[in-house]
């Protein structure tokens, strides 16, 4: 049985990115070395670095999008609001779920990412 444990967003401006994702998530790296950077979020590795095949920002962003969840999705949507990042989608909910909320955001290199209530 395969388990994930990492996602790794490359970049041709890592530092940048890193220090994004610094502010979204509240909490300082688990390392860093180089120009590598990883994040330790509920279980799981978020890698940042460097990628040769990696240039300027993301032309499909709404293909690979990371969740974070929340049960204060409304909270933390206007939380980040506040720091400048892109607003998507305001939360919504989902198919017509009353009890889940989603609300999508754009990063410093054009990938989407998504506060989500839990499931």
């Amino acid at each position: 049985m395969l388990k994930l444990n990492a996602v790794m967003l490359g970049s041709a401006q890592p530092k940048k990115l890193a220090d994004f994702y610094q502010k979204i998530l509240t909490t300082k790296p688990a390392w860093s070395e180089g120009s590598w950077t990883g994040f330790e979020v509920g279980g799981l590795t978020l890698f940042i670095g460097s990628h040769s095949q990696v240039k300027g920002k993301s032309k499909q962003p709404a293909r690979v999008i990371i969740n974070f969840e929340t049960k204060e999705v409304e909270a933390e949507f206007a939380r980040i609001q506040k720091l400048g990042a892109k607003v998507i989608a305001t939360p919504y909910h989902p198919m017509e779920d009353e009890n889940m909320l989603i609300a999508t955001f754009e990063d410093s290199d054009g990938n989407y990412f998504q506060l989500v209530s839990p499931m």
